[in-house]
């Protein structure tokens, strides 16, 4: 869908989002024709520098037809689609954001998946109305202040029922031998504050009880990337 909406309707985008939101990541996920621009697979295969298929793969191989997932943001690129078509029509996928041009992209990428569901919420605060198999944060986590860390890695386990499962995929610390380690430092000094604390913390040190649950990394790319999943402790 193409939507290029009056100058003077802009303000809509901004209505209600969260000021690190407006003040860090305008560039990116509030303005209107930047997110148009940048909601491609080739930009986020750029961005994942040539991982993006392999990370999704992590989260995708877990999709059963008749599953229910929440995936707690919407992701730039086709992920949300192919979310959605795994699952199939006797299962249900549910995507929220906080931001109105996210869900924008998002209704106009899943419209025509009647299992789909795009709600605006803060994946913080958001309380479902039904139980889920899997709930997904595939990069959200580096991009919000560590109280937020924490608060999203705990609204999702307080909703993980017994036997499904929850999924990070997020940044790591790269390996020392890893150049890209030293890219991405400048890179998250300049466009990326609440990345680096990725690095010198695990996922599970921002939940409230980490012992309740049992908690499976691995890394790829030499530790660029964390796929972390958790699930209830027997």
């Amino acid at each position: 869908m193409t939507y290029n909406p009056p100058k003077a309707s802009r303000r809509l985008y901004y209505e209600d989002v969260p000021a690190y939101m407006t003040e860090v990541y305008d560039w990116a996920y509030v303005n209107p024709d930047h997110a148009r621009w940048l909601d491609r697979n080739i930009v986020v295969k750029t961005l994942l520098f040539g991982n993006d298929q392999r990370l999704m793969r992590a989260y995708l191989d877990k999709l059963r037809p008749g599953m229910r997932v929440w995936q707690v943001a919407h992701v730039y690129g086709d992920l949300v689609s192919r979310a959605a078509r795994a699952v199939g029509e006797e299962g249900r996928f549910l995507l929220t954001d906080i931001t109105p041009v996210q869900i924008e992209h998002g209704l106009a990428k899943l419209e025509h998946f009647p299992q789909a569901e795009v709600v605006r919420a803060d994946a913080a605060t958001f309380r479902a109305r039904e139980s889920f198999d899997l709930i997904t944060s595939f990069f959200l986590l580096h991009e919000v202040p560590d109280d937020l860390k924490c608060r999203i890695v705990d609204n999702m386990l307080d909703q993980l029922p017994e036997g499904a499962e929850a999924l990070f995929v997020d940044y790591h610390r790269p390996a020392a031998w890893q150049p890209i380690g030293w890219l991405l430092r400048g890179v998250n000094a300049w466009l990326e504050p609440f990345a680096c604390a990725l690095w010198k913390k695990e996922i599970r040190d921002y939940a409230r009880e980490p012992e309740r649950f049992v908690w499976e990394k691995r890394t790829i790319f030499g530790g660029v990337y964390q796929i972390v999943s958790v699930r209830h402790r027997d």
